[in-house]
């Protein structure tokens, strides 16, 4: 994968040059941002999908008996306005970067809502948006570009583990399936304007693996590539992703593809990732980010560490060198994320091996 051109030389060079100055930044939850909305069927729907049809396609589903209602990445199509608000609101905090509305714009998890055939639309629709609002930003400060990231998400299905207790040898999908999934996912990224692909909130490191095969698919037929992040998700506190593996072990079944960062997000809260974080940071030859949530869900499933608390722990992780990316994932909001950046400001980027043996 390595050995291929950059697809914008230019703007990874600008991407390299702000990471070994600063610990940049990455924007913060856009469900929690959504709910906020409280938009009801209809405004799921919008305009286009309207009870009855379809109006811009020649796709005549009427959803009959299915609500659209949560399907937050049909916004991208149905409410632009709205994305575009919060991938400003997460730029004006102070975001360096910003991930795409498309961690569910895979066929397989698209499929809940009958809405397989937007898959590649609703990527190339989401990096549009988010490249609108990045260039928006840059223009106004030049000499602090801001980059797209576009999202692959785990998808709803696992290809390691059995969905029936009862039948621990079943698989709900395949290898095949997920990596063209991803696939045809990652090409509405790259073509709707993402300047990196962040394969993100890893259960399932076989999943990861069928995503980073298709990306490496995808480059080779296109004889150029774009950065990779690579972000897995601790799902409890005994430190191990859902598919068993440790923060170590994920980073020795990944870093062949050569990312521009590892690291984790989601899950837990930003105090009980940090051991993980640490490990992460310890043995990684790549960057290292993270986006945890604002703590742990209470018992409404609602996130209640506040701005300050997050920023708080977060500073610590920056002043011992253990960060080069940072932001939020569930339960953050633009105030999260000012709060963040400022916390960090002070503190350099953490050194990779490379640099701290030539320092040495």
């Amino acid at each position: 994968m390595s050995a291929l051109p950059w697809l914008h030389p230019e703007r990874v060079a600008l991407l390299e040059a702000a990471l070994a100055e600063r610990i940049l930044i990455l924007d913060g939850g856009m469900g929690t941002m959504l709910q906020g909305h409280r938009l009801d069927e209809a405004g799921f729907r919008g305009e286009r999908f309207e009870h009855g049809h379809d109006s811009a396609h020649e796709h005549h589903h009427d959803h009959p008996g299915c609500d659209l209602k949560g399907n937050n990445d049909l916004l991208t199509l149905t409410q632009p306005d709205i994305i575009r608000g919060v991938h400003e609101a997460y730029l004006e905090a102070g975001a360096d970067l910003v991930e795409t509305n498309t961690f569910n714009s895979t066929r397989i998890s698209q499929a809940d809502y009958h809405l397989e055939h937007l898959a590649h639309e609703l990527n190339l629709a989401g990096a549009k948006l988010a490249r609108a609002a990045c260039d928006k930003f840059t223009a106004l400060t030049p000499g602090k570009p801001r980059f797209v990231i576009g999202v692959l998400g785990p998808t709803s299905r696992t290809a390691s583990l059995s969905p029936d207790v009862n039948d621990p040898g079943f698989r709900n999908v395949t290898f095949e399936e997920l990596a063209a999934n991803y696939r045809e996912s990652a090409a509405g990224l790259i073509d709707g304007g993402a300047d990196i692909v962040m394969v993100e909130t890893i259960f399932d490191t076989l999943n990861a693996k069928a995503a980073l095969y298709a990306l490496s698919e995808l480059f080779r037929e296109r004889a150029a590539r774009v950065p990779l992040m690579i972000s897995g998700t601790i799902t409890d506190r005994s430190g191990r992703t859902l598919s068993g593996q440790t923060a170590e072990a994920f980073w020795y079944s990944v870093n062949h593809a050569r990312p521009l960062s590892v690291g984790l997000n989601c899950a837990l809260g930003a105090a009980d990732l940090r051991p993980h974080i640490q490990t992460l940071a310890d043995i990684a030859e790549c960057c290292v980010s993270t986006h945890p949530n604002a703590g742990l869900p209470n018992a409404f499933a609602e996130y209640d560490e506040t701005p300050e608390q997050m920023a708080s722990v977060i500073r610590s992780f920056a002043r011992d060198g253990l960060l080069n990316l940072v932001g939020g994932c569930c339960g953050t909001t633009p105030a999260h994320i000012k709060a963040i950046a400022e916390a960090v400001r002070e503190y350099a980027p953490r050194a990779l091996p490379s640099e701290k043996q030539e320092a040495a």
